[in-house]
């Protein structure tokens, strides 16, 4: 950009500064988006390189800061707010609780006997079923059995890990779903 040019821009641009303030804040919502915008638009035509006259200076000086003030828009909605930051730190110490942490390992370990307590047939259709989601059909196939047979030590199997574990089954498909097992000392 010619000195000239620029020259005449920054003096516009410095005279029409506090109407450019209240037209960006209007369209902003904001006084200090308003005011971030303006900076910035003042450092971008301080470093622009348009070598001819504009045609229409005021639209154009207001156009970029706008351009700029969508920029940080763009930019400040990749950030997180303060509040989702706290609740990332308070999610993190929840799940760095020692307590829940043993009790996880002691949940686990509680599945692991009763499933080592399952004959060895029902133990591997329970595995495949709900730790490799694989579909009863192809259970099936796998051990020579009907999709019948795998529902039944299915559920015999995954009723005998809840009852070990002082938990209610709930059979989630199929006739009865929903519905709780007779087990309950709570």
């Amino acid at each position: 950009m010619s000195e000239s040019i620029k020259a005449s821009l920054r003096a516009l641009f410095l005279a029409r500064y506090a109407q450019f303030r209240k037209h960006l804040h209007h369209r902003l919502g904001s006084e200090d988006l308003a005011n971030d915008a303006l900076q910035e638009a003042y450092l971008r035509v301080e470093n622009s390189t348009v070598r001819s006259a504009v045609r229409y200076p005021s639209a154009y000086l207001f156009r970029i800061a706008l351009n700029v003030a969508e920029d940080q828009r763009k930019s400040n909605s990749r950030l997180l707010s303060v509040g989702e930051v706290e609740a990332l730190y308070d999610m993190a110490d929840e799940a760095a609780d020692p307590a829940r942490g043993a009790e996880a390992r002691n949940e686990l370990e509680a599945l692991e006997r009763a499933l080592a307590e399952l004959p060895r047939r029902r133990r591997a259709i329970v595995l495949a079923a709900r730790i490799d989601e694989m579909p009863h059909k192809d259970i099936a196939a796998r051990y020579g059995v009907s999709a019948r047979t795998v529902e039944k030590e299915l559920r015999a199997g995954l009723e005998h890990c809840c009852e070990r574990l002082g938990r209610d089954f709930i059979q989630r498909f199929g006739p009865g779903a929903g519905k709780q097992s007779a087990h309950d000392d709570r």
